[in-house]
């Protein structure tokens, strides 16, 4: 099923059931926001989920600083719903699929219908809404700049779609509510304010900025990591070569034999020629007088003969 119905359809379904719902049925609702996002940017590439996450973080800080700070518009339970950062995940990624089919890129009219229905709300804003909506108008205007210069107008075009359906069903249902002027009282605002994809286009453009720039710096320390890896099991191998695994190196040191002019191991005589052994080298000196037939024997005693024994 394509992504942007299968937005639309939770979208609408997770309003319907916060309507009357608790804090924890609001906060299991955005569990399964949460679940449903991740699982959606499981089919999708390295660049759309960290385009889809630069996106969350940066509509999470606009939504505690404008609905949980400065109380530019304010939710049922007066906090931001769990739902809420994943869900402008979901929007995003809804636009984008938008933006990059096959339809959108044969329907040339896309980009320049948006823009006059978007207008013509801004006009019956300004003119004939019953809530004046000056900051609409102004996100109008954004939302001209952004088609216009931007890099990815059917992208725009697609979050006009989307952002602008959840606004009407979110603001009918009472999900949340915009303050008729904004935090300084200067500005009027409508419910919802008419251009409000023109705001949202600020996200599409972070998103845009930020994702190569995190890529190139995520790949480079990867690179640097690696190497650093590659250069300690290197030096780790030279040491174990040297150390334990040397099998042609010398058992004290490595190197090449020198001659130093010394004569090599042989024999005890071999600086006598082969000559004889000196008798001190025996150390036999002393010790032997003369040859054994020399020494002295007891006297033999004789025999008397006896009668030769039977055969």
């Amino acid at each position: 099923m394509p992504i942007p119905v299968v937005v639309a359809a939770w979208a609408a379904l997770t309003l319907v059931l916060d309507r009357h719902a608790t804090l924890w049925e609001q906060r299991g609702l955005g569990a399964l926001t949460w679940l449903l996002l991740l699982g959606l940017l499981t089919r999708e590439s390295r660049a759309t989920r960290v385009q889809v996450g630069v996106v969350v973080v940066y509509a999470s800080v606009v939504e505690y600083v404008f609905a949980g700070y400065l109380g530019a518009y304010v939710y049922r339970l007066h906090n931001v719903p769990s739902f809420v950062p994943p869900g402008h995940g979901l929007v995003y990624l809804a636009a984008l699929a938008i933006g990059r089919s096959a339809w959108a890129h044969r329907s040339t009219w896309l980009v320049p219908v948006t823009l006059g229905a978007c207008g013509a709300w801004a006009v019956w804003g300004l003119t004939l809404s019953p809530q004046t909506d000056v900051l609409g108008a102004f996100w109008f205007g954004c939302l001209l700049v952004f088609s216009r210069f931007g890099k990815s107008p059917l992208v725009y075009a697609g979050a006009f779609l989307v952002v602008s359906y959840l606004e009407i069903i979110g603001t009918s249902l009472g999900t949340w509510t915009w303050e008729p002027m904004d935090p300084l009282g200067v500005v009027p605002v409508g419910n919802p304010p008419s251009g409000i994809a023109g705001g949202y286009a600020w996200f599409d453009a972070a998103a845009l900025y930020l994702t190569p720039r995190l890529l190139r710096w995520w790949d480079a320390r990867q690179t640097a990591s690696s190497r650093t890896a590659g250069s300690a099991q290197v030096l780790q191998h030279d040491v174990v070569e040297q150390a334990v695994a040397a099998h042609d190196a010398s058992a004290v040191r490595s190197g090449e034999a020198v001659d130093s002019g010394e004569p090599t191991a042989g024999l005890l005589d071999d600086d006598l020629q082969g000559g004889q052994v000196p008798q001190r080298d025996l150390r036999l000196e002393g010790r032997v007088d003369r040859t054994l037939s020399d020494q002295h024997v007891g006297p033999e005693v004789a025999e008397s003969p006896g009668a030769p024994a039977l055969p």
